[in-house]
C-alpha cells in the first residue's frame, strides 16, 4: 500500500511533468497528437499523375508540325505538302539532353547508360469546325485528349510552295482557331456530362449534388466566360480532383512554338513575334514562347555533325531543340534523380514533389516497401569535389528520411530493409 505522503509526491511530480510538456508544446508549437486536424491539405496538381506522360504537337495544317517531329525524334513521319497527311498520330520518345547525365557517364564509364525521355505525339492539323467533325477533327481532338500537355505550333513564315489551309499566313488567327476548337470540344463533353447529372440530381445523393455543382461551374466558365480551364486560378482540391478525373483539353498546359523562316531565325526578328507575345502575356501569363526554324533544324538532321557545327558558327546560332525538349519535360511537371555507378548511370523520371520512398519505388516496388533512408548527394557538390568520398568528407552527403522531397538532379543511394519482401535480383538495381 502506498502511503499518503508518497501519493502526494507522485501527484506533485505528475503536475510538474505535465507543466513541462505544456511548456515545450507552446514554445515549439507542437500539437498534442501530431499535426492539427484543421491543417490545410497540400494542393493537388492539375493533370494526370504518372511519369509516362505525353506532349502533343498541335496546330492547323501545314505549319511545320511533322517536320518538327521528324527532326525532334530523328524519325521519318510523313511531311507532305497537303492537309491531313498525318492521319494517325505518330508517337516517339526523345532523350532529354542533360550535361549532368553526360558528366556522370563520362565519370563512371558505366556498362549501361539510360537518360530520361520525353514522349512526343505528332497530331494532324485542326481546322475551324473540328469540334463538329470538320476535316478529321473529332479523331484529332481525341488524340489531343490522350496527351497531357500541348506544343502549340504557329506558322510565321511565308512560302509559296507550302500552302496554308486559310489561304494566308496569320499565326494570331490560327491560334484563336485552335483555342476555340479545343474549348468547344470541352463544352460538348461537359454539357453532356451535366445532362446526365441533372437526371440524377433529384436523388439528393450528396456526391451527385457536389459533382453537379462543379460541372455547372465548369460549363459556365467554358460557355459564358469563354475561358480555358487552365487559366482559372481558384480551383479547390475537390474541383481539381473532378477535373483530373475527366482530363479536359483546356486544362492541359501549353508551350508556344513559332516556326520562322531560316533568315528570320538567324536575325531573331519576325513581324508576328511581338503580336503573339502580347497575346500570351495578356491571356496566358507565364507561358513560354520559343521561336525556332524548321528549315534550319532540318539541315541539322541532314548534315554531318561537323558540317552543321561549322554552319552554326558561320551564322552565329545553334539548334533550339534541346531547350524545347527540356521545356516540354518541365511542362509535364516532371523531373528526375540519378543513380550512378560502374554498372549503370540512369535518370529516373518522377513528378515534382515526389517523396523519397515513392522515388525509391520507381527503381523497385520493394525499395519503397522496405525504405529505410535515402543517401543524397547534390550533383554540383559531386562535380566540384570529384568523388563520393570527398562529398562525405565535406559533410555534404546527406541521409534523408521518408519526408524528404526529392529534388531534380539528386544523386541517390537508397537503403532498404531486405526482409520487406525484396524479390531476387532487385538488389542489383539499387545503385
Amino acid at each position: 500500500m502506498i502511503s499518503g505522503s508518497k501519493v502526494g509526491i507522485i501527484l506533485k511530480n505528475r503536475v510538474k511533468i505535465n507543466f513541462l510538456i505544456l511548456f515545450v508544446r507552446q514554445k515549439y508549437k507542437l500539437s498534442k497528437m501530431g499535426p492539427k486536424k484543421n491543417q490545410e491539405p497540400e494542393p493537388i496538381l492539375l493533370g494526370r499523375f504518372g511519369t509516362s506522360l505525353k506532349v502533343g504537337i498541335v496546330g492547323v495544317p501545314n505549319v511545320g508540325k511533322s517536320t518538327f517531329f521528324n527532326v525532334l525524334t530523328k524519325s521519318q513521319a510523313a511531311a507532305e505538302n497537303f492537309p491531313f497527311c498525318t492521319i494517325d498520330p505518330n508517337e516517339s520518345r526523345v532523350p532529354v539532353p542533360d550535361e549532368r547525365w553526360d558528366f556522370l557517364c563520362e565519370y563512371y564509364q558505366p556498362l549501361s547508360k539510360v537518360p530520361a525521355f520525353l514522349n512526343v505525339v505528332d497530331i494532324a492539323g485542326l481546322v475551324e469546325g473540328a469540334n463538329e467533325g470538320q476535316g478529321l477533327g473529332n479523331a484529332f481532338l481525341s488524340h489531343i485528349k490522350a496527351c497531357d500537355a500541348i506544343f502549340q505550333m504557329l506558322r510565321a513564315f511565308d512560302d509559296d510552295d507550302v500552302t496554308h489551309v486559310d489561304g494566308s499566313v496569320d499565326p494570331c488567327r490560327d491560334l484563336k482557331t485552335i483555342l476555340k476548337e479545343l474549348r468547344l470540344k470541352d463544352v460538348e463533353y461537359f454539357k453532356a456530362r451535366l445532362g446526365e447529372l441533372e437526371r440524377k440530381v433529384r436523388s439528393n445523393d450528396k456526391k451527385v449534388l457536389e459533382e453537379h455543382t462543379i460541372c455547372t461551374r465548369i460549363v459556365k466558365l467554358l460557355v459564358e466566360d469563354e475561358v480555358h480551364l487552365r487559366f482559372v486560378k481558384d480551383w479547390t482540391n475537390n474541383e481539381i480532383e473532378y477535373l483530373n478525373k475527366h482530363l479536359p483539353i483546356t486544362a492541359k498546359p501549353m508551350l508556344y512554338l513559332v516556326n520562322l523562316s531560316e533568315s528570320d531565325y538567324f536575325r531573331k526578328k519576325n513581324k508576328w513575334l511581338a503580336k503573339i507575345k502580347a497575346w500570351i502575356d495578356e491571356n496566358d501569363p507565364g507561358a513560354q514562347l520559343i521561336p525556332f526554324s524548321g528549315v534550319f533544324e532540318q539541315k541539322a538532321f541532314d548534315m554531318p555533325a561537323d558540317e552543321f557545327a561549322k554552319y552554326c558558327e558561320e551564322n552565329k546560332t545553334q539548334s533550339i531543340l534541346p531547350k524545347i525538349i527540356k521545356s516540354g519535360f518541365q511542362l509535364l511537371q516532371l523531373q528526375y534523380f540519378f543513380t550512378a555507378g560502374k554498372d549503370e548511370v540512369k535518370a529516373w523520371t518522377i513528378q515534382k514533389g515526389t517523396k523519397a520512398p515513392a522515388a525509391a519505388g520507381k527503381i523497385h516496388t520493394d525499395f519503397e516497401k522496405g525504405f529505410i533512408m535515402a543517401e543524397v548527394m547534390k550533383f554540383d557538390d559531386f562535380k566540384e569535389l570529384k568523388s563520393e568520398t570527398a562529398v562525405k568528407n565535406a559533410g555534404k552527403y546527406k541521409q534523408q528520411g521518408k519526408g524528404y522531397t526529392v529534388e531534380d538532379g539528386d544523386i541517390i543511394f537508397f537503403k532498404f530493409n531486405a526482409g520487406a519482401g525484396l524479390t531476387p535480383g532487385a538488389a542489383a538495381k539499387k545503385k
